[in-house]
């Protein structure tokens, strides 16, 4: 993990402001998505991107149900349900 020397006080909310130097070098803009976790006694915050809800994977997505799934994993579902693509068309 590298250091930023950047501090900044919490506010009375709990909240606290990303300099822009930090947003503009991680390409984080207005109303960006920012996941939070944590990991042992350190918060981690980056920017939010959707994933396929089963490999992880953020590539060729498609939104079901309010879920991302990707295009792989959609056609691995098929082959293991035993569904022809011939039958698909």
């Amino acid at each position: 993990m590298k250091k930023t020397g950047i501090v900044r006080k919490l506010d009375e909310l709990g909240r606290i402001t990303l300099p822009i130097e930090l947003r503009r070098t991680l390409h984080i803009s207005e109303r960006d998505s920012i996941e939070i976790s944590t990991e042992d006694d350190k918060i981690i915050l980056e920017k939010y991107e959707p994933v396929d809800i089963f490999t992880g994977e953020k590539e060729d997505l498609i939104e079901y149900c309010g879920k991302k799934v990707s295009k792989k994993s959609i056609l691995e579902m098929v082959k293991i349900a035993g569904i022809s693509m011939e039958n698909l068309t």
